[in-house]
C-alpha cells in the first residue's frame, strides 16, 4: 500500500485535530520507516524481482521485526506511549498507535502471502491486491480522495503555503504511485533502502503545510 497510508493520515487528522499531520503521516509509515534500517544491517531482507506482483518488483523475503502483526501492535503502543509521555494527551497517542498497526492491515490487502503474524511465525497473510493494477488503482485511489476529503473538510488553508504546498504533496505522492509499475526496478536493496528513507522529506512536508492550516470552525 502506498498511498493508502497517506489516506489514513489525512482522515486521522479530521478526528484529532490538535496532531501535527507530520506525525500521524510518520505513525502510518511507521513500519516502512523502521524497514530500511533493518534492511541495511541484513536483519530482514527483500530481493528485486520484476514480475513478482503486478504493481511492484519487491518480493518481502523476511521482515518480521518490522512488519509482523504482533510487532506493528508493539511499535504501535511505544510510538502511543511515548506520545502520551511527552503530553500530547491519550486523543493524539491513540490515533498515532493506531495507525502504526493500520500499515499492517492496509499492505495485507496489497501484498502476496507474506506478511507474518509474529517473529518465526509460520502463518503469512496476504491477499494480493497488488497482482491487479487497475484493481490497486481503484482501492487505493478511493481510499486517498475518502481521506483528502476528509482532511480538507476539517482544515482550511490560512495561506498559498497551506493551499498549493498541499496540492504539490497530494500530486507528488500521486505521481511516484502511478509510475511505480513502470518505473525500472531498484537497481541494489541498498538503493532501495535508501531510497526509502526519503519517506522522511515527506514527513517533514506533511508538518510544514499543517502549520500552515488551520481547523475550520464547526
Amino acid at each position: 500500500m502506498f498511498v493508502g497510508h497517506t489516506a489514513l493520515a489525512f482522515a486521522a487528522k479530521s478526528r484529532t485535530p490538535r496532531t501535527s499531520l507530520g506525525l500521524l503521516y510518520a505513525a502510518t509509515e511507521g513500519l516502512d520507516i523502521l524497514w530500511p534500517p533493518l534492511l541495511l544491517l541484513g536483519i530482514e531482507r527483500v530481493r528485486i524481482e520484476p514480475g513478482n506482483t503486478a504493481f511492484t518488483p519487491l518480493a518481502f523475503d523476511s521482515y518480521p521485526w518490522s512488519h509482523s502483526l504482533l510487532m506493528s501492535l508493539l511499535w504501535g503502543a511505544l510510538l502511543g506511549g511515548i506520545i502520551w509521555k511527552l503530553g500530547a494527551g491519550g486523543r493524539a497517542a491513540a490515533w498515532a498507535g493506531g495507525l502504526v498497526v493500520s500499515h499492517w492491515f492496509l499492505d495485507a490487502l496489497t501484498h502476496r502471502p507474506d506478511l507474518q503474524l509474529w517473529p518465526g511465525g509460520s502463518t503469512v497473510i496476504g491477499l494480493g491486491l497488488w497482482n491487479s493494477i487497475p484493481a490497486t488503482i481503484v482501492v487505493e485511489g478511493l481510499l486517498l480522495v475518502g481521506g483528502l476529503t476528509l482532511y480538507l473538510r476539517a482544515t482550511r488553508a490560512t495561506d498559498r503555503i497551506g493551499s498549493w504546498g498541499l496540492g504539490l504533496f497530494v500530486l507528488l505522492q500521486l505521481a511516484m504511485w502511478l509510475a511505480a509499475p513502470w518505473a525500472p526496478p531498484p537497481t541494489s536493496v541498498q538503493a532501495l533502502a535508501w531510497g526509502t528513507v526519503g519517506i522522511w522529506l515527506f514527513v517533514a512536508w506533511a508538518t510544514w503545510i499543517d502549520r500552515h492550516r488551520a481547523a475550520r470552525e464547526r
